[in-house]
């Protein structure tokens, strides 16, 4: 099952502990099931500062979400209950390697579309940078 053209609304909140940040985007892109797992993709814009990039979410029921944006600044995390992941993370000034520690994931995505949010914290070399939570909605 692959459906393109669906409409995918992404709320992301980053926080360092003393301000938080909250960005909204709302864009088309493919929602697709393979096996076991959801696939939700969009193209990056220029208003997400990625222009150029495709970015693919996986998500695996309750336990995992893997995020991998391809393009001139590649990230590749996993975000998984009960573990710590090391993971890349490209930015306009290199990559850089980053633990990634789950805090919940919530997905009720069917063929038909759904949601899924997930929360993660973010350290360098063991120095907290962050606190994420991230909802996704999908919708024909």
């Amino acid at each position: 099952m692959k459906k393109d053209n669906v409409t995918i609304s992404l709320v992301s909140r980053q926080s360092d502990g003393k301000n938080t940040e909250q960005t909204e985007l709302i864009t088309k892109g493919r929602f697709e099931k393979k096996k076991d797992r959801y696939i939700i993709s969009y193209d990056e814009s220029e208003a997400t500062g990625f222009e150029g990039a495709v970015t693919e979410l996986v998500v695996y029921g309750n336990e995992k979400v893997t995020l991998n944006r391809t393009g001139d600044f590649m990230s590749n995390l996993t975000i998984e209950k009960g573990k710590k992941h090391h993971c890349q993370y490209g930015t306009p000034y290199g990559d850089i390697m980053v633990g990634v520690n789950s805090k919940e994931i919530s997905s009720n995505l069917t063929d038909e579309g759904g949601n899924v949010s997930f929360k993660y914290v973010i350290d360098i070399n063991s120095s907290y940078l962050g606190d994420f939570d991230i909802s996704i909605d999908v919708r024909q």
